[in-house]
């Protein structure tokens, strides 16, 4: 039996479509806090929030922007997002269910575009940007956030590792470096830069996601073997929880 990587997306994150709502990683955070100041400043007329999940990033464009709509992969997905923007009385969001590489919008339709923790699953992250910038009139504004890579070989071994056990529709965390070449490639010109650090209780990590027992065992045993180098960047804890490390990049669509 073949499947496509957005079978396995789809697959993986349709059935917890309830789970990334309800997420506190998810739902709060500096990051968010921070597109919002963003978006306010902006006040756009119709925002983009591109690979959705459970629709964090919708929910916060949708108090400052006249349109929002929220667009991803997993329909489920976009039914949870629905229901909640029904919920809590956010009429100005619709939903749009597409990948990232191929988006159903007319060139220059937004004015504003948020993306946070969707495209480390992407199947062509280099296409997921040009159809983000392709889909944005110049000079609007994008923000992307997601784990990025640490760079150092070692270090991003260990995170691809771990997160692919966890999660087998990840592709790739990509390192700051990678984020601004493939940005600018995209025809973007990167603003702003943030990063942070986020801890990742293992239980709820593991749980979240549904991993399997042998994947969970096969994720503990890496951390309990690592080096000292990565024990300590990625700061392991005795249960397996550990720190992530994250980007935010503000981009102007040129």
């Amino acid at each position: 039996m073949t499947r496509s990587h957005d079978a396995i997306v789809t697959t993986q994150f349709g059935p917890r479509a309830a789970d990334y709502v309800q997420s506190a990683v998810h739902a709060t955070g500096e990051d968010l806090d921070a597109l919002d100041a963003i978006v306010r400043r902006q006040a756009p007329a119709h925002a983009l929030d591109l690979g959705s999940g459970g629709g964090h990033v919708a929910y916060r464009l949708a108090a400052h922007a006249a349109q929002v709509t929220a667009s991803d992969l997993s329909g489920e997905m976009m039914v949870a997002v629905a229901t909640t923007s029904l919920e809590k009385g956010l009429a100005n969001i619709a939903t749009c269910v597409a990948p990232a590489e191929s988006l159903p919008f007319e060139d220059a339709s937004f004015d504003f575009l948020g993306c946070r923790f969707s495209a480390h699953h992407w199947r062509d992250f280099h296409a997921g940007l040009r159809e983000a910038r392709r889909v944005l009139a110049r000079g609007s504004t994008a923000v992307f956030v997601d784990a990025v890579s640490p760079g150092r070989a070692s270090l991003d071994t260990h995170l691809q590792a771990v997160e692919l056990l966890r999660d087998t529709s990840h592709v790739r965390d990509y390192s700051a470096s990678e984020w601004a070449s493939a940005l600018t490639e995209a025809g973007f010109t990167v603003h702003a830069t943030r990063t942070w650090r986020l801890r990742m209780d293992f239980a709820t990590w593991i749980a979240r996601m549904r991993t399997p027992e042998v994947n969970s065992s096969a994720i503990r045993a890496l951390q309990d073997t690592a080096s000292d180098v990565v024990r300590t960047h990625f700061d392991i804890e005795p249960d397996g929880s550990f720190m992530l490390d994250t980007l935010m990049m503000e981009a102007v669509a040129a």
